[in-house]
């Protein structure tokens, strides 16, 4: 399968003008953190000496902060209660700029409140304390949140149901919903909590964790291809497209109905909280693809929001400036660490990166001075994969191929510029004419040139698509060009 280019600054751009109508159980998150070094005389119970106490929008809500933070427009409708968490969200959504709330207040119910108590030194969660009526909204209630929901949804790119079986999502609710969503041509995202996966007939994309996966389904759900396996019957009871199971550290796997399924590692990172993490993934997969991106792209990004939300305390969302910053890391080697010497630190790296399920990409050239054609080539090559390799002609290899002038820079200058770039990982320095031997050992998942050479101009292509890569054209940036740039330079004129 083609691995798409993931332009991370024309989608954001294009997220910017999408609107995603969320609808689910919103709840008021409250952490109290502080250290525990004592044991209650009166329990034995953990005694927390809290510090400071912090109150975040959670469950839907959170998944529409997402939505704004990621650069995209949220309409949300939600449940509250006539109380002062209920006042509290309703000020709080407000706050938001890119957020429009439209909440239902129930006065015979409470707002659903969490209180999770926290060791600051530690990270971990000592105790949660709940106050919540969990019981699905009356049916005065259920006409009321249709008739909210209803208008709001020819105003939308993309609907979100995120359920965290509060009452809110009833099995009426979510029919009218999916209906009208469907009638107007707009794709439904469902976040399940129902085992019953029939009331979300007719919806886009279900995203489960693997606990709701599995015991929907019955199934073990404890590899990619048993997620595969047990995913075809309920795919067609639910009659979506597709289903994505979120495993924690074990990643994600995206099945669509129609096509090869794909997974991808979780991003290594130190986890601090995984709360709200499912919120982030749900919100990120809804802007990508409201604003049209196919599924490897909106996985990626889902992926990668995933990776910055578990890194965080509490209830956290995500900018769409720290997403980028993941998934285009900015050199997470020192330029020094990129520039590869010897085969056998290749080799190493390539099996990490194997072993980790991570995608390599393949470019090279001589880039004796480093121009913004240079650039974009190389930013498109690294959004066609997770890992980026740059193959740099050594000196002796470009004085062959562009006179006994050239190069203007030695190997080690222009290493070290192509190492300094964000969107570069790793720089090998070959001396033969060609890098079909470097392209044959590293054997790249997606082979990237300039759109100047066609398929068959590729060196290395045959190699890579015999190993189930592609290669991969850039339209190049025209007026840019190291010979014209040297020849000016040496008073040639322009």
């Amino acid at each position: 399968m083609p691995t798409p280019i993931l332009d991370f600054d024309a989608l954001a751009q294009a997220i910017s003008s999408r609107t995603v109508l969320c609808i689910g159980d919103i709840m008021l998150d409250e952490f109290v953190y502080g250290e525990v070094s004592r044991i209650s005389p009166e329990a034995p119970a953990p005694v927390i000496a809290a510090q400071r106490s912090e109150i975040h929008i959670g469950g839907a809500g959170n998944v529409a902060r997402n939505i704004a933070s990621l650069g995209a427009r949220c309409i949300f409708v939600g449940l509250v209660g006539e109380d002062d968490a209920g006042k509290r969200l309703e000020a709080a959504l407000a706050e938001h700029a890119g957020i429009e709330s439209a909440l239902v207040c129930d006065p015979s119910r409470p707002t659903t409140r969490k209180v999770r108590f926290v060791s600051e030194h530690f990270s971990t969660h000592m105790l949660r304390a709940d106050w919540e009526q969990a019981v699905p909204a009356s049916d005065d209630i259920e006409t009321r949140l249709i008739d909210a929901i209803l208008p709001q949804i020819a105003r939308a790119d993309i609907v979100l149901l995120s359920d965290y079986a509060k009452g809110v999502l009833t099995a009426r609710v979510i029919r009218h919903t999916i209906d009208a969503a469907r009638t107007l041509g707009k794709p439904v995202i469902v976040d399940p909590k129902s085992l019953n996966w029939a009331i979300y007939r007719g919806a886009t994309l279900l995203t489960p964790n693997r606990k709701e996966f599995s015991e929907a389904t019955r199934s073990r759900a404890d590899t990619p291809q048993s997620i595969v396996d047990a995913s075809e019957d309920v795919m067609r009871l639910a009659d979506c497209e597709a289903i994505l199971v979120t495993q924690g550290e074990h990643g994600m796997t995206l099945v669509p109905r129609n096509g090869e399924a794909v997974h991808v590692p979780a991003v290594p990172v130190k986890v601090r909280d995984v709360s709200g993490a499912g919120d982030t993934v749900a919100a990120a997969l809804a802007v990508s693809l409201a604003a049209g991106a196919d599924w490897d792209t909106a996985l990626r990004m889902a992926n990668a929001a995933a990776a910055v939300a578990v890194g965080k305390q509490g209830t956290a969302s995500v900018s769409a400036a720290e997403l980028r910053r993941k998934i285009l890391p900015h050199a997470y080697l020192a330029a020094e660490e990129k520039i590869v010497l010897e085969p056998d630190t290749l080799d190493a790296q390539l099996a990490e990166w194997r072993r980790q399920d991570l995608r390599v990409g393949f470019t090279n050239g001589c880039f004796d001075i480093l121009h913004p054609g240079h650039v974009k080539v190389l930013t498109a090559a690294r959004g066609a994969c997770d890992r980026l390799i740059v193959g740099l002609n050594s000196d002796a290899s470009v004085r062959r191929l562009k006179g006994a002038d050239r190069p203007v820079q030695d190997e080690r200058a222009r290493a070290e510029v192509l190492a300094a770039l964000e969107a570069v990982d790793l720089v090998v320095i070959f001396e033969e004419d060609t890098p079909i031997d470097l392209i044959t050992r590293i054997k790249p998942s997606a082979l990237v040139k300039g759109g100047d050479y066609t398929r068959e101009q590729v060196v290395g292509h045959e190699v890579v698509e015999a190993a189930g890569g592609t290669v991969v054209l850039v339209d190049i940036l025209q007026g840019f060009s190291t010979t014209a740039l040297v020849h000016r330079a040496r008073g040639g004129g322009k």
